[in-house]
């Protein structure tokens, strides 16, 4: 098979995402590998941690079609709007983060790469600078003029997908209708047909309530929209289990019997996943026309430039890219 082309974005520049990125140089790779980022960005960072990195510069009409060899990293150079300090954000350089994510969603939408993989952003330091975000996941969806999508992390033995993602706790019941619960489960049973080789997905579905409402006592989201959703989309022949109390349906009563967990929001699903699978994790984003992964974890700013992290998920990311481009 002829190598394909993948796009890496190190999300936040004070962050870990460069490091990142150079560390990736030190292991070969089955594919070419383009790290969009400033040049001038991985020099300091690989200065800062002692490594001896080649960067070599590509660009539109430039592409390399091998993998870079052991010890070099592809760079498709992309200005800075101010110098980088580890560790200290900076709100000038949130228009350069979305302009990485817009290169490499762009590359992924004309065919110049495989698929993307992107290092943790930090959403506070972009909205501070006046530009409206809130997450890679709602802005590639912009970018690809996609209606819905739906964030997946995975790891070992546990698939968590969100029908709600980055929203206030007390928008999530509102957010959560018949229309765009159907939505995310046809994409999530679909994505688990096509992308992963499940031939008949089966769902566990939380509820959203405490006891998933107490039979209306402590809410009526499942009695009313919940559960008649998921009754309409058993007819089509979907294995649907639920609405099940979250407290106890991420026990291995439940988890040895299914390919995937619908959460209702955000913290009701990942920090379970978080807690099995934390460093080797990945966040796939289900229902784009292209494959999007990500890390697990978020910018540790603490940790910039100090050597001490561990590209676990990050390699989880880019397997899981490869496996989903190649089939």
């Amino acid at each position: 098979m002829k190598p394909l082309r993948f796009a890496v974005t190190p999300g936040e520049p004070a962050g870990i995402g460069p490091d990142l990125c150079l560390l990736l140089a030190a292991q070969a790779q089955p594919h070419p590998l383009i790290a969009i980022t400033s040049r001038d960005l991985l020099v300091e960072r690989a200065a800062r941690l002692g490594l001896a990195v080649d960067l070599l510069p590509v660009a539109p009409g430039a592409w390399p079609d091998q993998p870079a060899p052991p010890g070099s990293l592809y760079v498709w150079d992309t200005p800075l709007a101010a110098a980088v300090v580890a560790g200290q954000l900076d709100k000038a350089n949130a228009a350069f983060v979305l302009e990485t994510l817009t290169r490499a969603g762009q590359g992924c939408l004309d065919g110049t790469f495989a698929g993307m993989i992107t290092a943790p952003v930090h959403k506070g330091v972009i909205n501070e600078s006046g530009i409206a975000f809130s997450g890679h996941t709602e802005f590639l969806a912009d970018l690809t003029h996609t209606r819905q999508v739906v964030m997946m992390l995975a790891t070992r033995g546990l698939r968590v997908a969100l029908v709600t993602t980055h929203l206030p706790l007390r928008d999530v019941a509102d957010a959560i209708t018949s229309e765009r619960l159907e939505r995310v489960t046809r994409i999530l049973h679909d994505d688990l047909r096509n992308k992963f080789g499940l031939s008949q997905p089966r769902i566990l579905v939380c509820g959203l309530n405490p006891h998933a409402g107490e039979g209306g006592h402590l809410g009526r989201e499942e009695i009313d929209i919940i559960e008649p959703t998921l009754a309409h989309l058993r007819n089509e022949g979907m294995d649907l289990r639920g609405p099940l109390p979250a407290d106890t349906l991420f026990t291995p009563k439940y988890l040895e019997h299914c390919d995937a967990v619908l959460a209702m929001y955000h913290d009701q699903g990942l920090p379970v996943l978080k807690y099995k699978g934390f460093g080797a994790a990945v966040n796939v984003t289900l229902g784009l026309p292209i494959i999007r992964t990500s890390v697990d974890h978020g910018t540790a700013l603490d940790l910039a430039g100090t050597g001490k992290i561990d590209t676990g998920s990050l390699q989880v990311a880019l397997e899981t890219a490869y496996q989903m481009a190649e089939s």
